[in-house]
């Protein structure tokens, strides 16, 4: 199935999306090191991946007549910092907003399918009649914003088109969810907001995946079965010790009857790889160690048998230690870039040729591998009946 992928950063989307059967006609993104990490891993099929044709710059420069095959799947992460909590929250006044493009994208190509991702502060309440613009103008993509014409103003005449009940026109069923990425065995605690929409003339029933994973599991796993220190060999003395509190909770789990799968944790994700000091950590790319961690008030790593906290991507650095690692013994390291990559899924042959703050500036950008897969085998297997 043919595809093209808008606002690709590092590639994390674009890759589980063609690890899901499709293939890129187009990969478009306008930040220079970012696409250097495209060429570098797309650029030539190697890897069991095909070439991404690549296009550097706004998606408003690109001429999309060039196209001659017709798209099953239209898919990006438009620029999350007008709706970041740890951005200005400008949103729509924000000209790095990129749904507008997004959905002339899906005008001019009409695809069966697209899929967009963005941050959880999309759904603050200062910004849910914008979010319910970004919608309707996905579902009525013809319905167009007249030549300066406000945005509020578009948006009541694409509440009237909706409240009608009856168009003719190209429209989408269009759904959209806030996922917690370590519900599907990602090892990072990442919410964020993916939107999905079928063509109309499909006639699709579609849900998102359910969850395969749970915290529930996972205390389980650590403090009742001992399944979890057993898998990594660790004495049961050096077990975690359950507060009052959460000596309450593990009552109430021990009780169920789920059947989902631990949480992945950042041991877990780590497996295989040496501490990144010791001498074998150089036969693993982007596996350098990074001097400078420290623990200060609001400033903290995250623990080693937990998922991790959501890696940000921050020019000043990251305000809650985001990209830091406390060992069982309160110790604190950065997390390599390898390391950052596997907290992402990317799989060990992918390679960053930045330097350690802007790979993890893109690893922060990112879309988990995993996740991305997830979302679109799901979608194709619906496509594929088409």
């Amino acid at each position: 199935m043919k595809s093209i992928e808008l606002f690709a950063g590092a590639g994390g989307l674009g890759l589980g999306i063609e690890q899901a059967d499709f293939s890129h006609q187009i990969v478009i993104e306008k930040d220079h090191d970012a696409c250097e990490t495209l060429r570098e891993n797309f650029g030539e099929k190697k890897n069991n991946v095909n070439f991404w044709p690549i296009f550097e710059g706004d998606v408003r420069h690109y001429d999309f007549t060039k196209l001659t095959e017709k798209i099953d799947l239209v898919s990006g992460g438009p620029p999350c910092q007008p709706f970041s909590i740890g951005g200005k929250h400008r949103g729509f006044n924000d000209r790095r907003d990129m749904f507008p493009e997004a959905a002339r994208t899906v005008r001019l190509l009409k695809p069966k399918a697209f899929l967009f991702e963005n941050v959880k502060g999309l759904l603050r309440e200062s910004f849910s009649k914008y979010f319910q613009y970004i919608l309707l103008q996905l579902k009525y993509p013809e319905i167009t914003a007249r030549q300066n014409e406000p945005w509020i103003s578009h948006l009541s005449r694409l509440e009237k088109h909706h409240t009608r009940g009856k168009y003719n026109g190209l429209y989408y069923r269009v759904l959209f969810r806030l996922l917690n990425a370590a519900d599907y065995g990602i090892p990072q605690k990442r919410e964020r907001v993916i939107i999905v929409g079928f063509r109309s003339d499909l006639c699709q029933d579609w849900s998102f995946p359910s969850p395969t994973h749970s915290e529930d599991a996972l205390l389980k796993a650590q403090f009742i079965s001992g399944d979890y220190w057993q898998k990594h060999r660790i004495a049961r003395k050096n077990k975690l010790s359950p507060s009052p509190i959460l000596k309450e909770r593990l009552k109430r789990i021990n009780k169920s009857n789920e059947e989902l799968s631990p949480w992945t944790t950042i041991r877990d994700a780590l497996l295989g790889l040496p501490d990144p000091q010791d001498k074998h950590a150089k036969t693993f790319p982007n596996h350098k160690f990074q001097p400078g961690a420290k623990i200060y008030p609001g400033h903290t790593g995250s623990p080693l048998d937990e998922p991790a906290k959501t890696l940000k991507a921050g020019g000043h650095g990251v305000p809650g230690g985001e990209n830091m690692l406390v060992d069982t013994k309160g110790k604190v390291r950065y997390f390599t870039v390898r390391e950052g990559a596997r907290l992402q899924t990317f799989p060990d042959w992918f390679v960053f040729k930045s330097s350690w703050t802007e790979s993890m500036r893109q690893i922060g950008n990112a879309v988990p591998v995993k996740l991305a897969n997830i979302i679109g085998v799901s979608i194709a297997k619906r496509l594929s009946l088409y």
